[in-house]
């Protein structure tokens, strides 16, 4: 039996938190933090790109970009894993609640530093859109540049509850993956924008794949598993080299290559070893916080930086500045993840499950009244016939116990499962 059977093939998914991935989680937000701050062509400091003014170290932290395809495949396997044996309802209410608080928080904060410095894209008529988070499809600009990688996930949990409707089993996982995989290629092949956005190629391995370490991680090995988590990093190395040297990375092909295919492969062989258990040394209590950082990290770092850095460089060196930038964020993110996060989630999830109950309930009602009617309005048993029926109602009522158990039509709808402590993946 292999370790990931041991531990997760017995009992609910979900219910077993895995501190490496708390810890991955971490690490690739870190990664496009510094790529940011340190690697990219803005930067943190005012008249100065990061890639020129930490030289030669951005040649680096100019990939930490690929972060973000970390988050990505973590995505594939958590998603997977929280969705595992619940419906609709839960999945819609752990993504409301888990992404929407920080996101409206950093909204807000994004509007404030552009009204108060004029620093930033948070004009007043992006902002309320912005906050739907789904301001890409209505064509709007996103206030923040890392808003994009919210967008790619709001693709792929609209695939996935395609998924969760049809029934998340093994079976139709594999259909699932498989699937999204061809299409996704042959959308790449048509040129066609609209089946390029909805089945979003470039990324779609990366789900694809972390589902698969996903599954093996909760059945174990099998060849077939390991070929589609194969055949996705194939995929993905195709476009690490042009997503590398074109918009808005402008990595120098000779350094591009093969850098990006090693990193990219990189995070496919760290999923492997989540996915086998290899890492579940990995415990400490401390990497659950780490994970808790991620999002709020990820949601403010790229309006936070350029606002203190302004302020202190270069009265300050550029390292000892951005140790300060990078501390300050992290605080911050602590802080909305404890005041905001949190008790948002709290407040919030009750609620929306017992609209989702409540929607069951007046649905349950309808059928109920549909089938009265039918029965109301069925054709009519003759004298002869009724009293037919009503002999052996009779005799059926003296030979059969009566059972104080009642019919599951006539049952009390239940509230849904509670969802799993399963974390954003960004």
């Amino acid at each position: 039996m292999s370790p990931a059977q041991t531990h997760t093939s017995t009992r609910p998914a979900g219910h077993t938190r895995l501190h490496e991935v708390d810890l991955l989680r971490f690490l690739a937000a870190m990664a496009v933090v510094l790529y940011h701050y340190t690697g990219g062509n803005g930067g943190a400091f005012k008249d100065e790109t990061a890639r020129d003014l930490f030289s030669p170290i951005s040649k680096v932290t100019q990939f930490g970009y690929l972060g973000v395809e970390l988050f990505f495949l973590i995505s594939g396997f958590v998603i997977l894993m929280s969705v595992w044996g619940r419906g609709l309802a839960d999945f819609t209410v752990s993504r409301i609640t888990r992404l929407y608080p920080a996101y409206w928080f950093s909204v807000a904060l994004i509007g404030a530093i552009y009204l108060t410095t004029g620093l930033g894209k948070g004009r007043p008529e992006d902002l309320v859109p912005n906050l739907t988070m789904f301001q890409r499809g209505m064509g709007v600009t996103d206030v923040s540049g890392v808003y994009w990688t919210l967008w790619v996930e709001m693709h792929f949990y609209a695939l996935i509850a395609l998924l969760v409707v049809a029934g998340t089993t093994y079976r139709n996982c594999l259909a699932f993956m498989g699937t999204w995989t061809v299409l996704a290629i042959f959308a790449d092949e048509t040129g066609n924008e609209t089946l390029k956005n909805l089945l979003i190629p470039s990324y779609a391995p990366y789900f694809v794949a972390g589902m698969a370490f996903y599954l093996i991680h909760r059945f174990g090995s099998n060849i077939l598993l390991w070929g589609i988590a194969a055949f996705s990093w194939a995929v993905s190395i195709r476009h690490a080299v042009p997503a590398a040297t074109g918009k808005p990375y402008h990595i120098a092909p000779a350094d591009a290559w093969p850098a990006a295919p090693v990193i990219v492969t990189a995070t496919y062989a760290v999923m492997a070893l989540v996915a086998v258990g290899a890492l579940r040394r990995l415990r400490w209590r401390f990497f659950a916080t780490l994970g808790a950082l991620t999002y709020p990290t990820y949601l403010i770092h790229y309006e936070l930086g350029p606002l203190i850095g302004h302020a202190i460089y270069p009265d300050i060196p550029r390292w000892p500045a951005t140790a300060i930038i990078v501390a300050a964020v992290l605080a911050a993110a602590y802080l909305i993840h404890r005041f905001v996060e949190r008790p948002a989630a709290a407040w919030l999830k009750p609620r929306l499950r017992d609209a989702f109950t409540r929607l069951r309930r007046i649905d349950r009602g309808l059928r109920k009244t549909a089938r009265t009617q039918n029965t109301t309005h069925s054709t009519p048993e003759t004298p002869d016939q009724a009293r037919t029926t009503d002999k052996k109602t009779a005799e059926t009522t003296a030979d059969t116990p009566s059972d104080p158990t009642p019919r599951r039509d006539e049952e009390e709808p239940h509230g849904p499962t509670p969802s799993a402590p399963i974390g954003s993946t960004i």
